[in-house]
């Protein structure tokens, strides 16, 4: 067992109403990682990362987040099922009982930043009812310099307690657990689970709204990085797949793999200061930065492992959402500050469990709104209970459970931004080739890195009738040739070798945007709704 001897600096709390003394402030990682193995919260993989289990929740719970409908969120937010109204009065009574739990705990204190430009600084205090979160809040945001902290005034805090549980009836709440904004009181109040992702989505989904409405700036669910000449690149993308593992490449730097914003002057800045990324299936052999930055300072959860701290990656008995957490510096290929210019290509990444979709397909301007106001992906069987077959999964602008306005406001402000700066946009099909799930086989790799490549060094060629095919379901362009793929792969129609199947599946896919897409019609323009699929019914 490890000794821990945390530093005596303190902070006092009673600003909060918390009137507890036993409060340790702006502790190292060292002290963190000690202190969690002292109490018996974790234990030290072989790679001298901290392994924790997060309990009940192994991932973000959509239903039970809330956002306090008041002067400044009620004409604004786009309520629905999404983003759910919780009253200004309930929320105060919430939170006194949270503080009164608090208050009674020994607890971990962080100032940090969100937003690596600093026009958009949001300085941020983190307050944790254990040590691992608070490491966490280390390595996915910004850290102030010695120099920033001596005057830190925190704009908005954090306040997790995991140990916490709501009293539904009550508290107002669905169940248990919750995570809530305040914009008024510029809180993001998190009980009832001790998933650490609900930190920082709690900050990047008050960025959502910050960023757009005050700040003519778009807020992204994506990663980012930059090219030997100076060219950024974008990377949407749902859980699953890919955006950490492309982005993450060794001949480009890194900006970051998951929130960013989208400047007026056409700059991509990183909103935190590290990676969330998910370890199911990792080996070093395929994605070997992120394996190599699992060392002291990381924490790993939910993994499984042995007596001597070696990881099965490939064990999900505990959940599928297996997960690391480091900073950035973790990563040796890497911008400095976390900001890119001159946007040159995004690409929209999705796992395509129906297996119809190209590899790689170019889209036009209204595609690329249509597509982005869709975030299309797939469940495939076995991922949840009751999911035999590939089931759609839409989640808007690749992040609906982030963004509390209408996925129209973000999808034209993209729209805009793609024509002021000559974009190329890329949907990107990380998912099966030759038959749907259960039939096919999952994308490779190394052939999808392949068209990645091309597309960012202007390989794919020109936009013509000898270098494009029109796909005859979707309607987006698909390139007949790709260095390093073979020409059939790229087809995904010839790859299933049975035309019938292949155009049945197609349109039940394609009947499934259309129908996702009505619940956006009304607030989206005539040019996005001309960016959707033919429709076709079986």
């Amino acid at each position: 067992m490890s000794t821990s001897n945390p530093t005596t600096k303190s902070i006092s709390l009673k600003e909060y109403g918390i009137k507890s003394e036993n409060v340790h402030y702006q502790l190292s990682p060292s002290e963190l990682h000690d202190i969690t193995i002292d109490k018996g919260m974790g234990r030290e993989a072989d790679s001298g990362a901290l392994a924790v289990n997060t309990g009940e929740f192994t991932g973000r719970s959509p239903k039970d987040r809330f956002i306090v409908k008041d002067k400044i969120t009620e004409d604004k937010v786009w309520w629905g099922d999404i983003n759910i109204p919780f009253s200004s009065e309930k929320f105060d009574a919430l939170y006194d009982k949270v503080i009164n739990y608090l208050d009674e705990k020994e607890l971990f204190v962080r100032d940090c930043i969100a937003c690596a430009d600093e026009d958009y600084r949001l300085n941020i205090r983190v307050i944790n009812e254990y040590p691992w979160s608070n490491l966490f809040a280390y390595n996915m945001f910004l850290r102030p310099t010695e120099d920033q902290l001596k005057d830190f005034d925190p704009e908005w805090t954090v306040i997790n307690a995991p140990g916490f549980k709501a009293d539904a009836e009550i508290d107002g709440t669905r169940q248990h657990n919750f995570a809530i904004l305040n914009f008024t009181r510029k809180i993001a109040l998190i009980g009832g689970t001790g998933y650490t992702g609900e930190i920082k989505k709690g900050i990047f989904s008050a960025l959502n709204f910050i960023l757009p409405v005050d700040k003519n700036t778009l807020p992204m669910h994506c990663s980012a990085n930059v090219g030997e000449e100076g060219d950024t690149a974008i990377f949407f993308g749902l859980s699953g797949t890919g955006k950490t593992t492309l982005s993450t490449d060794p001949t480009r730097r890194l900006i970051g793999d998951d929130e960013h914003g989208w400047t007026k002057d056409n700059t991509v800045f990183n909103f935190e200061g590290g990676c969330y990324a998910k370890v199911i299936n990792l080996s070093e052999e395929s994605e070997p930065e992120i394996y190599g930055a699992i060392k002291k300072g990381a924490i790993l959860e939910n993994v499984i492992m042995d007596d001597n701290g070696k990881v099965d990656f490939a064990d999900t008995s505990i959940t599928q959402n297996t997960r690391v957490s480091y900073p950035i510096y973790h990563i040796d290929n890497i911008m400095e500050p976390s900001i890119g210019d001159n946007v040159k290509n995004i690409f929209f990444l999705t796992a395509d469990a129906f297996g119809v979709l190209p590899p790689i397909s170019k889209l036009t301007p209204s595609q690329a709104a249509y597509h982005f106001m869709s975030g299309y992906t797939a469940k495939v069987a076995g991922t949840e209970a009751g999911v035999v077959e590939p089931v759609p999964s839409f989640s808007a602008c690749f992040g609906a459970p982030f963004m509390p306005l209408h996925p129209a406001k973000y999808a034209e402000m993209l729209s805009r931004k793609m024509k002021d700066s000559g974009v190329n946009v890329w949907l990107v099909n990380t998912g099966w080739t030759g038959g749907p799930y259960g039939v096919g086989t999952r994308m490779k790799l190394k052939y999808t890195r392949a068209m990645i490549h091309a597309a960012l060094n202007g390989d794919l060629g020109l936009y013509t009738y000898d270098t494009y095919h029109i796909h005859s379901v979707f309607g987006v362009a698909q390139p007949r040739q790709c260095p390093g793929v073979p020409t059939e792969v790229l087809s995904p129609r010839t790859t299933w070798n049975n035309d019938e199947a292949y155009y049945k599946t197609a349109f039940k896919l394609s009947n499934a945007f259309r129908e996702n897409f009505k619940k956006y019609e009304s607030g989206a323009s005539e040019e996005i709704r001309r960016g959707g699929p033919q429709r076709y019914a079986f």
